[in-house]
């Protein structure tokens, strides 16, 4: 049964919150991503739009790297009747890559990785060919584009805009407090479902809204039930696969929150897992280990499964099957690192130990696996954490695999060695002012 509050439950109050904005604003968007709770909200948008004989645009952002169910139950959302303008949002835009130690970002439709795309552009989507966003920039961060659309979308119409979200707050308390108690927060009409949107700390004319920011998900499935409402069998699959509705999770499958579920996704639908596995550096590692602490950037923990060198190797054959290039540079210095080793202290590759004492660690008094390891998460490409230094060679073939794999060696790697980071920040830069002269 739906949750009562006041006499009324969460199904009743969304139609009457729906009612609200269709009576007050002309223009209207709902923002979706084919997930169960933004296709409910669309979906029931449509009984109330139908009934009040209004109409709607919906905006989809496709992140390429997804499920083909959620692009079919995409297309049924199409369908819709009282849908005006659908803005299929195909462009290259910059996400979150949490299952990678060197590529922390990804870009989805870029064009240099055609060929490697997971799916074909969609044919009636907005994207780089017929991009008419002026402001738009390849790369542009997900979150910029969702802000910068709804500026867009409002001077287009030059009215009062409404955009509708499907969160619900019993998933985060963050979630919560920002809808329901977020401190000096402009209000549609005192309404607490309804927040102004701020672009640059002043405010525009748009105001967010959450019809369903009180339901459960089993308010979600059940109205589903209820009305009969198409929903994306992706969540059958995961439900049969012994994932419960509270775990069920439906992004780019390589954000913070989805990588837990990871490896869910090759059990779900194989033949996509196979072209994601050749999309974005670091998933098969990601779907081997997404139960474990061995995921992240720069603060990670070996797999218990795993021993040092174990991992070490792990971690190279990794780099190698996105870059080979880097992969043979940290081989030809660690195997270095490891013959002074020999010559000087008569240890032996099967004598190097898997830990040492901590403190001479990182005062690089002891040889290990372990820090041998460190030194490849933290990107150390100089291998400085291996007591080498910086050289003129080295800085050049930096340059050169800067250029050549810029997948991996980009404006986003992450890195706490700040040589390295500004000598790919000036190649960038004079990438740039090539292009401009």
């Amino acid at each position: 049964m739906p949750k009562i509050y006041l006499e009324k439950n969460v199904l009743e109050a969304t139609f009457e919150r729906l009612e609200i904005i269709f009576e007050n604003f002309e223009n209207i968007y709902f923002s979706v991503s084919a997930g169960k709770d933004s296709s409910v909200m669309v979906q029931l948008a449509n009984i109330v739009a139908k009934k009040m004989n209004k109409k709607f645009d919906v905006l989809f952002i496709d992140l390429e790297a997804q499920y083909r169910r959620t692009i079919e139950h995409l297309e049924e959302l199409k369908k819709l009747s009282q849908i005006r303008d659908f803005y299929h949002i195909a462009l290259p835009l910059a996400l979150r890559n949490a299952v990678s130690v060197l590529q922390p970002k990804w870009i989805c439709w870029e064009e240099e990785s055609k060929h490697l795309w997971v799916r074909d552009l969609p044919k009636d989507s907005i994207n780089i060919h017929n991009c008419p966003f002026e402001w738009f920039k390849v790369g542009e961060e997900f979150e910029d584009f969702i802000i910068q659309f709804a500026q867009w979308y409002q001077e287009k119409y030059n009215t009062p805009v409404a955009s509708g979200i499907g969160i619900r707050t019993d998933e985060s308390l963050n979630r919560f407090r920002t809808i329901t108690f977020q401190e000096n927060k402009v209000m549609f009409n005192n309404y607490r479902w309804t927040t102004k949107i701020k672009v640059n700390e002043k405010h525009i004319d748009v105001y967010n809204f959450y019809p369903i920011y009180d339901w459960r998900v089993e308010d979600i499935w059940g109205a589903v039930s209820k009305l009969d409402l198409k929903f994306n069998y992706i969540y059958e699959l995961m439900y049969k696969n012994g994932m419960n509705i509270y775990e069920q999770r439906l992004c780019q499958p390589y954000g913070d929150d989805q990588r837990n579920g990871l490896n869910q996704f090759k059990a779900l639908e194989y033949d996509t897992w196979s072209k994601v596995l050749n999309r974005v550096n670091g998933v098969n590692f990601g779907n081997i280990y997404c139960k474990t602490t061995a995921l992240g950037n720069i603060k990670s923990s070996k797999p218990e499964n795993m021993t040092w060198q174990q991992y070490t190797i792990f971690l190279l054959e990794s780099i190698g099957i996105y870059n080979r290039d880097l992969m043979m540079h940290y081989y030809r210095k660690i195997k270095k690192f490891m013959i002074w080793h020999k010559n000087k202290y008569s240890i032996d590759v099967s004598q190097i130990p898997e830990t040492a004492e901590c403190k001479l660690e990182t005062q690089k008094k002891a040889i290990s696996w372990r820090r041998i390891a460190r030194a490849i998460e933290k990107n150390d490409f100089y291998l400085k954490r291996l007591s080498f230094t910086q050289t003129k060679t080295e800085e050049t073939e930096l340059k050169r695999l800067i250029h050549k794999w810029d997948n991996l060696l980009n404006k986003s790697t992450v890195t706490d060695d700040k040589f390295l980071q500004r000598i790919i920040e000036e190649e960038f830069q004079d990438d740039k002012n090539s292009v401009q002269n």
